[in-house]
């Protein structure tokens, strides 16, 4: 398998290092701060010509609405699970520990990189805050919002959606990804690249060493033997 898939792992790696290094070895973060300064400017302008847009902005970017993109994860995973036997739900149940625990490595070697860098709400002055707008309590900055570790998760599941379940899977939790991150970017608590370079280039990076090769099924099959339950392998 390993094989199989180096040309693929080769390509990732130099596709993630490659947009990592193009946002962080140009001046001033290069052609991304133009693409990064407009998004952020079109939204935030819109706060305040557009107040349904405001409080729209303003409710999912709290912890409910995070909730509910777990949510979204939860009845998706649940539709696959629901059609295992006893021993296909243990395996599901064990590949959802494994999810969890590539989601906070790969987070936490994110925030390895070199780079601290504070959100668009932070970095320019006089913008509009929908914290102060509406008196809602939302997340609407961040000292240090590179790499986007809430749209990292996001695109780790759908990954993992497609490497062991469908195709469609992999849609449907790229939808929940855009969805629920587009909320984080319209507020200005992230810069668009802190996802489209932070967030991708780790998982470009990370989950190909990850998931094409067997490293990930070798930790699902030794929590599988050694964890507890009804269902274990003999």
């Amino acid at each position: 398998m390993t094989r199989r898939n180096l040309p693929w792992i080769i390509l990732c790696n130099l596709l993630g290092i490659a947009l990592f290094f193009s946002w962080y070895l140009a001046p001033n973060h290069g052609f991304w701060f133009p693409i990064d300064s407009s998004i952020f400017f079109f939204f935030n302008d819109h706060l305040v010509t557009n107040r349904a847009f405001l409080y729209l902005v303003a409710y999912t970017n709290n912890r409910a609405f995070d909730a509910i993109a777990l949510l979204c994860m939860g009845l998706l995973y649940l539709s696959f699970f629901v059609k295992q036997d006893g021993y296909g739900k243990r395996r599901m149940l064990i590949l959802g520990v494994v999810i969890l625990l590539t989601a906070v490595v790969l987070n936490q070697l994110g925030h390895i990189l070199p780079v601290k860098r504070a959100s668009p709400t932070n970095y320019f002055p006089h913008i509009h805050r929908v914290g102060e707008l509406t008196g809602i309590n939302t997340k609407d900055s961040s000292s240090d919002s590179f790499p986007g570790d809430h749209g990292m998760m996001l695109i780790i599941f759908a990954v993992f959606m497609l490497r062991y379940f469908t195709l469609r899977s992999f849609i449907i939790a790229l939808a929940i990804f855009v969805v629920f991150i587009l909320p984080r970017i319209m507020i200005g608590a992230h810069w668009f690249s802190d996802i489209a370079v932070g967030s991708l280039s780790v998982v470009l990076v990370g989950l190909s060493w990850w998931l094409l090769t067997p490293a990930s099924d070798a930790l699902l099959n030794l929590l599988d033997r050694h964890l507890p339950g009804k269902y274990r392998p003999q």
